[in-house]
């Protein structure tokens, strides 16, 4: 029985392909982007989080974790051990207040398609279909590939949030079951995206030009994260205009704007990187907007008020 690691799905999702969407979000990334903006979708094994803001500092935790994994230090902070954590929920089943969880289950290809099936009803009056997305979907290949075949089986519309960071033979396998890709292109200088990403870009782009020369440009969505100086800038925004310009029947884009989410980092005991913590100006938004735009490309602006 193949199964996968998810840490959430989430149903009526409208903005992760058409119509009304069941959104599985899969554990496990290849990619450390400095603005990761689902930190919890990095590693591959479930973790233990805390948030501070709701416990009542009942101290129960304390007393029931036979490993010693969370103590309590000056001013009644809770030192969290991730290290000595085996998952056993023994903390998470006593904690009153939902202070205490975890993110990420196991589930097969079978059990998932059950859930799936439940909103059928929902795709059919909507076009909508199923969703996958992370971390890095292509990071759990087999029991990505099975769940889309058993999606396709089923007639069901599916697409895919990825970074396209994956060999090539995978890429195509997973490729044929996919409807509709939701490409990421963040960095297009290798060294940079390097820097930024901690990995090159090689295979990023790769696969997004097979996939095009393959015949499935009208496929393919472009998404580009706009993060303050190190994607916006007029170097990289012109470099991305012009793969997209060299690559054949890509005719949409999606402007993603940078949002700080370091609390999410603080309640999985993780370290948040990124130096910078404003959203990019309006104006500047816009201004790339109409930059593509003026090249023909249909541009959408996300969680832009």
């Amino acid at each position: 029985m193949i199964k996968g690691t998810i840490f959430n799905i989430q149903k009526f999702a409208i903005y992760d392909g058409p119509g009304l969407r069941t959104l599985i979000f899969m554990k496990g990334c290849p990619l450390r982007c400095l603005w990761c903006q689902n930190p919890e979708g990095l590693t591959l094994n479930p973790q233990l989080a805390y948030h501070d803001r709701i416990c009542i500092h009942c101290h129960t935790c304390v007393k029931v974790c036979q490993l010693n994994v969370i103590k309590i230090e000056g001013d009644d902070t809770h030192i969290i051990d991730r290290g000595k954590c085996n998952m056993c929920r023994r903390c998470i089943n006593v904690c009153p207040s939902g202070a205490l969880s975890v993110i990420g289950r196991e589930i097969s290809v079978d059990d998932l398609i059950k859930e799936i099936e439940r909103d059928m009803i929902y795709y059919d009056s909507s076009g909508g279909g199923v969703t996958f997305s992370g971390g890095e979907p292509l990071f759990q290949p087999q029991f990505l590939y099975e769940s889309l075949k058993k999606c396709k089986e089923l007639s069901i519309h599916t697409t895919i949030e990825t970074s396209g960071y994956a060999n090539q033979q995978i890429f195509k396998k997973i490729s044929e079951k996919v409807d509709l890709f939701l490409y990421d292109v963040k960095i297009v200088d290798e060294e940079l995206h390097k820097k930024y990403t901690g990995v090159s870009n090689r295979k990023i782009l790769s696969n997004l030009r097979f996939l095009v020369m393959s015949g499935r440009g009208k496929d393919i969505i472009i998404r580009i994260p706009l993060i303050p100086t190190i994607t916006d800038t007029d170097e990289n925004i012109g470099n991305i205009m012009r793969l997209l310009l060299s690559l054949k029947d890509i005719e949409e884009v999606h402007l993603l704007p940078f949002h700080d989410v370091h609390e999410k980092y603080n309640y999985l005991g993780m370290t948040y990187r990124m130096p910078i913590h404003q959203q990019l100006k309006i104006e500047r938004i816009k201004s790339i907007k109409e930059e593509f735009e003026k090249k023909g490309f249909y541009v959408s602006l996300w969680g832009v008020k």
